[in-house]
């Protein structure tokens, strides 16, 4: 039963103090590119102007961290990156579970699913003519495996037969992993055990290809942010090429015409705008300088709808907002710390008052298919008090200050009511660190943190896209913790066939990362973003994952 309350409830006067700024951010332009403020004021909008072009105009949240798609592991990252590269299997307009042609025209399996041959465009060349040759994507995987390159997102790869060893340094002979180049164009991959969604992952950028013979001119294979991925060097096989890279302004990025499907590719090209502030990324929308936006702020939804419902999308999006924590910390490497945390955590007033369109959850991944995860969140504050004395912090004394970190100005509302929910609850005091997303990224990776806001979006329909990840050593671990039970219930799992067995396993695993609270999972995602009617091709998505080269404009 949802719970209301009252004028003076806690909950609406922490809204109180968090919508007096918000206010004020609706009505100035910050951090705006300069691309948008100078358009602004012309006659005709940048969207007319673009209609006219078949320039698609993108809200994209952040500065990218990287191009090379084997340094990244963020969303930002992969709408640049879908557009210039592209995997064995491409996305689909409309349907989640459909496998069109990519960068393979065909594949088979044998019976168990656990050799899969793919047959490569004859046809697919680079953006600067050269062939894509299977070699290339035995090279990217390769590249990305390689102890020495140390890739964030290894990983994904870790399907294939002998990647993870390879991987951490067991076994030094790469033709020991399960990935061959038969001819030219064709692929043969190996895998360590059955993966009847492969073709789905495949889609996922990190197993996309890079440019052996770019990549091999500006330094080894395992040579970290060279030139080859900057504007002036950079080859990709997608629909798209890079045209300019101006930072903290946009991206742009024009047709291929060497994409295998270049004839059927309905946009000239796509600009990217790095715009932070939320606020200002809905003013640049409305007053006509975007298509399309990254995110709408929840406390913007309800005026939208009055005002502007027609371009309002609402959609289903396979994704968990939490906090990250780093259990490395003083007090945060004991559970029971971890677990006063979490249930005082009022996730159904956070998503009602402050998270608008968001469903609070009692687990890390969301209902997918058949697999219903164990709830096992709740909201106890007296239960925490208790922990937390038992734990050495009676009423949070001695509790050390703590830095929540956030990378979003839009983050803020929901930091703030969780900084009041534990000051409120525990007695403990935890401070608001705002960071660019690169320092973000980077202090994550380096468990050079305390707390983090954070969020998972899945990147394919399994719930593995959502366990996977807090294993030992996995590049978005991020938070010093492992445990070999849940491993091998993962392992154990990994073997299974029948889909009922499996998800029993996994709910076994999640049940056991939901009580150690490595992390604090607090709702599940609704995209709400702005779309405007001139744009096709656009559907909803369960991963939000839409191809670009199947968008037009309505001129």
């Amino acid at each position: 039963m949802k719970r209301r309350f009252s004028k003076n409830s806690p909950a609406l006067r922490v809204k109180s103090v968090i919508l007096r700024p918000v206010m004020l951010r609706r009505l100035l332009l910050i951090s705006a590119p300069v691309g948008l403020l100078l358009a602004s004021c012309q006659k005709e909008t940048q969207v007319e102007k673009a209609n006219r072009e078949g320039i698609l105009l993108v809200g994209n949240s952040a500065e990218p961290k990287a191009l090379d798609h084997q340094l990244v592991t963020g969303v930002i990252e992969s709408k640049i990156i879908t557009s210039l590269f592209e995997g064995l299997v491409s996305d689909d307009a409309s349907q989640d579970g459909a496998a069109p042609p990519g960068a393979a025209t065909s594949w088979t399996h044998n019976d168990a699913m656990t050799e899969w041959v793919f047959h490569l465009q004859p046809e697919g060349k680079w953006s600067d003519g050269a062939p894509v040759t299977a070699h290339d994507f035995v090279f990217s995987y390769h590249r990305l495996l390689h102890p020495d390159f140390a890739g964030p997102y290894a990983e994904m790869l870790y399907f294939i037969e002998g990647a993870e060893d390879f991987n951490k340094g067991k076994v030094t002979d790469f033709s020991q992993v399960g990935v061959t180049a038969v001819d030219d164009f064709t692929l043969r991959v190996k895998l360590r055990e059955p993966v009847p969604y492969l073709p789905a992952l495949t889609r996922h950028y990190t197993w996309f290809p890079v440019p052996r013979h770019v990549v091999l001119q500006h330094g080894k294979m395992t040579d970290r942010f060279t030139k080859w991925s900057t504007r002036e060097h950079l080859v990709g096989n997608g629909a798209f090429k890079i045209k300019e890279w101006r930072f903290h302004d946009f991206i742009e990025v024009t047709r291929n015409p060497y994409h295998w499907d270049a004839a059927n590719v309905g946009l000239n090209g796509i600009r990217f705008f790095p715009i932070e502030n939320p606020y200002t990324e809905t003013r640049a929308f409305l007053s006509g300088q975007l298509h399309t936006t990254y995110q709408l702020p929840s406390d913007l939804i309800r005026s939208v709808k009055e005002k502007d419902a027609h371009y309002l999308r609402q959609e289903p999006y396979v994704g968990t907002t939490f906090i990250r924590l780093n259990t490395t910390r003083p007090a945060l490497s004991d559970s029971r710390v971890r677990q006063a945390l979490s249930l005082t955590l009022d996730r159904e007033q956070i998503c009602e008052h402050i998270m608008e369109g968001f469903f609070p959850t009692a687990s890390l991944t969301p209902k997918m298919g058949d697999y219903v995860p164990e709830p096992k969140l709740s909201f106890h504050p007296e239960k925490a008090r208790a922990l937390l004395a038992e734990a050495g912090f009676p009423n949070g004394d001695g509790f050390p200050v703590f830095s929540l970190m956030i990378a979003r100005p839009a983050a803020r509302a929901g930091a703030e009511a969780v900084q009041a929910m534990w000051k409120k609850h525990l007695n403990i005091r935890v401070n608001i660190q705002n960071r660019d997303w690169g320092s973000y990224m980077s202090a994550q990776q380096s468990l050079n943190f305390d707390m983090a806001s954070a969020g998972w979006i899945g990147d394919y329909l399994d719930p593995t896209t959502f366990l996977n990840m807090w294993t030992a050593g996995n590049g978005n671990n991020n938070t010093g913790w492992s445990d070999p039970r849940y491993e091998a219930l993962l392992r154990e799992a990994a073997l299974k066939a029948d889909p009922t067995e499996r998800f029993a396993l996994f709910r076994q695993a999640e049940s056991l990362l939901m009580d150690a609270q490595p992390i604090l999972p607090i709702s599940h995602y609704t995209r709400n973003y702005l779309l405007r009617s001139e744009v096709k091709g656009w559907h909803p998505l369960l991963l939000d994952n839409h191809p670009w080269n199947t968008i037009h404009l309505k001129r």
